[in-house]
């Protein structure tokens, strides 16, 4: 099987939870750091699927490795390839295949639950789940791509999740690891401390103190999310 191109855009933003689960799955997977420098892929041809994972910046911005991402996507959509994005990797999902990503009416960041909007598709990748506890950490949303049908909503972030045939697309994080969380929540400290912390942002303490109770469930629905996403995988 070719392997499964994973993009990471921050170091402390890898595949997490998705690493373990291709491992377990014998699926071979190759991480492109494209925060080390490492280029964009010139063809998804090489690969049985694109995996797109967080980071701090905004698919908006002037990057130079955006565009060919972007053209990267559509290609793996025109093959039939499947394509999977968490928080940045989602909205770049968006955009390439002609949605955009505006600012979200608040930032939402910390443990939050999001109801399951379409339940005829919803079964097939969340099984009986009609909500269910994610983690957060964005300021931005995506709006639906033609053809879309939206998955997951929250109450501060319409766009939680949309699938296009055989691709996903998560503004939450469902990848997350008790190692990455502590992480984000050192390097993050400054940027939660900006925020006015409510009921859409917690504090770190309150982040981690909900971790132990919150990530075997969390974990659970990646697991059947990331079963199902690999069925579309080609040899």
């Amino acid at each position: 099987m070719k392997p499964v191109a994973i993009f990471r855009h921050a170091a402390i933003e890898g595949p997490g939870l998705l690493a373990e689960f291709l491992d377990e799955q014998s699926i071979p997977w190759q991480l492109i750091c494209i925060d080390a420098g490492e280029a964009v892929p010139i063809s998804a041809s090489a690969f049985s699927g694109l995996v797109l994972m967080g980071g701090p910046m905004s698919v908006n911005d002037e990057l130079p490795w955006i565009s060919p991402v972007l053209a990267l996507i559509r290609e793996a959509v025109a093959l039939d390839i499947p394509v999977l994005g968490h928080c940045l990797g989602g909205q770049l999902m968006s955009k390439a295949l002609g949605g955009s990503v505006t600012r979200n009416p608040v930032k939402e960041i910390g443990w939050g639950r999001v109801a399951v909007v379409d339940r005829e598709i919803a079964s097939d990748w969340l099984g009986d789940r009609y909500e269910f506890e994610v983690f957060h950490w964005h300021g931005e949303t995506f709006s639906l791509p033609a053809g879309a049908q939206l998955l997951l909503s929250s109450g501060y972030c319409a766009h939680q999740g949309f699938v296009s045939g055989k691709h996903l697309g998560l503004q939450c994080h469902v990848e997350m690891t008790e190692a990455m969380i502590r992480d984000w929540c050192e390097v993050g400290a400054d940027e939660i401390a900006s925020c006015p912390v409510g009921s859409a942002v917690q504090t770190p303490a309150q982040i981690l103190a909900e971790m132990t109770a919150r990530l075997p469930q969390l974990h659970a629905v990646a697991r059947r999310i990331y079963a199902r996403w690999v069925k579309g995988l080609r040899d």
